[in-house]
C-alpha cells in the first residue's frame, strides 16, 4: 500500500500528519509526503509552529497511478493553500476520478470542495466547513468518521484530532492495509 500525503509547504496540523503517517507504516504501507514545493514543510500545533518534515516529491512530479490512496491532513491554513494551487487540486481530483480512496480530516475537505468532488456525497469535517460542504452539493454530518461509497471513489472523512484513532483505523482498512 503506497499512500500519498498531500500538503502545502506550511500550515498542516502536525498530529493529523504524524498519526496517519504512522498508521500507514503500521499497516505495512509506504507513505510519501507530497507538497507543492520541494524542501521541507512546516507543521503546526494549532497556531504554534511544530516540526518540519522533508518533502519526498512535489505534486508536479507525482502521478495518481503511483499510489493506492491519498490522505489529506488538516490544519486551517494547509487546505486553504492547497485550494489555491491548480496542480494540487488536479492531483486530488485525479484520485477521485481514478476511483482511488481519499481520506481527509478536519479542514482538509476544503480541498475536496475546490476539486468539485463532493456533489451527492455525505461527509464530515471540522464544523466550520459545514456550509461550504453543503454549498458544494454534499450532505454534512457530525460523526467521528464517515465512509462514503457514492461516486467513483471512497471518501473517508473525520472531524478533528480527537477522531484520529477511528480515522486511521478506518482509512487504512479502506486502503487495503493491515
Amino acid at each position: 500500500m503506497k499512500v500519498a500525503f498531500l500538503m502545502a509547504p506550511e500550515g498542516v496540523e502536525q498530529i493529523e500528519l504524524t498519526e496517519p503517517w504512522q498508521a500507514v507504516i503500521d499497516a505495512g504501507g509506504t507513505p510519501k509526503l507530497i507538497s507543492t514545493r520541494s524542501g521541507k514543510i512546516q507543521a503546526f500545533h494549532h497556531l504554534d509552529k511544530g516540526d518540519t518534515f522533508p518533502v519526498d516529491q512535489t505534486v508536479a512530479d507525482s502521478a495518481v497511478e503511483d499510489f493506492d490512496g491519498l490522505v489529506l491532513p488538516g490544519g486551517v491554513a494547509n487546505p486553504d493553500f492547497l485550494r489555491m494551487d491548480p496542480k494540487a487540486v488536479a492531483f486530488v481530483k485525479g484520485f477521485v476520478e481514478a476511483g482511488k480512496p481519499v481520506a481527509a480530516i478536519c479542514h482538509a475537505p476544503w480541498t475536496l470542495v475546490e476539486a468539485d468532488v463532493l456533489r451527492g456525497r455525505t461527509v464530515t469535517s471540522w464544523p466550520s466547513l459545514r456550509t461550504d460542504i453543503r454549498n458544494a452539493g454534499a450532505t454534512w454530518v457530525d460523526e467521528e468518521v464517515k465512509v462514503c461509497d457514492a461516486g467513483p471513489a471512497k471518501l473517508i472523512t473525520s472531524r478533528k484530532p480527537d477522531d484520529l484513532k477511528a480515522f486511521c483505523t478506518t482509512f487504512t482498512q479502506e486502503f487495503g492495509g493491515g
